[in-house]
């Protein structure tokens, strides 16, 4: 038996008890994780980006807004989808934050179908968008192993430059920029140009 249920996890960050209980309840009666949070700066303390979540939030609470939260968020290229809760003079606010990429805005009281469906729809998008977050920090991680000159070794390989071209760019030989463009293969584990240039732009490799 699994400890975790199936679905995903839903963080509700909300500084009204009534609506995360309400919340949590309904989420975890349809048998989602859910993490509810007081305030914004409580969640954004305690938030893992490694997990697959999706975010609810209100726009309007004591301390940092809703709206505070999401411009967090995208300042740390958070892939977490986020879905505001709203009061009925906050929509022309809500269609603000779906300009910033908040995928939707539900208004008070609640549809319960209708929340239900936006919340599976939120964790489909996560999914994908997580993955390729996992992606992007794997490749800085491996890239952050180069020094300053392999670096620049690298962006002139994907820039196509040829070994000798790279040595008079750099003021280096061409025996230096080969043992660059070897230290570099062994550091970012590409097998082939073609592996590294993927690695570097970002592109997915292939896998058997």
């Amino acid at each position: 038996m699994s400890f975790f249920p199936k679905k995903g996890t839903v963080y509700v960050v909300d500084d009204d008890e009534a609506v995360r209980d309400s919340l949590q309840w309904l989420l975890e009666g349809k048998d989602y994780r859910v993490r509810c949070f007081d305030s914004a700066e409580t969640f954004l303390s305690r938030y893992d980006p490694r997990e697959v979540a999706c975010l609810i939030v209100d726009i309007r609470m004591n301390g940092m807004s809703g709206l505070e939260l999401q411009d967090r968020l995208l300042e740390r290229k958070s892939p977490l989808p986020v879905v505001f809760i709203t009061g009925h003079g906050d929509v022309p606010m809500a269609v603000d934050t779906m300009k910033k990429g908040a995928m939707d805005f539900i208004q008070k009281p609640f549809n319960e179908t209708e929340l239900l469906v936006l919340v599976e729809r939120m964790l489909e998008h996560a999914r994908d968008a997580f993955a390729e977050y996992q992606q992007a920090a794997n490749r800085d991680a491996l890239l952050s192993k180069l020094t300053g000159r392999e670096a620049q070794v690298l962006e002139r390989i994907v820039a196509g430059r040829l070994n000798k071209q790279i040595a008079d760019d750099l003021g280096i030989s061409i025996k230096t920029v080969e043992a660059h463009r070897a230290n570099i293969m062994e550091k970012l584990g590409a097998n082939t140009v073609a592996d590294l240039l993927k690695i570097a732009l970002g592109q997915h490799t292939a896998k058997a």
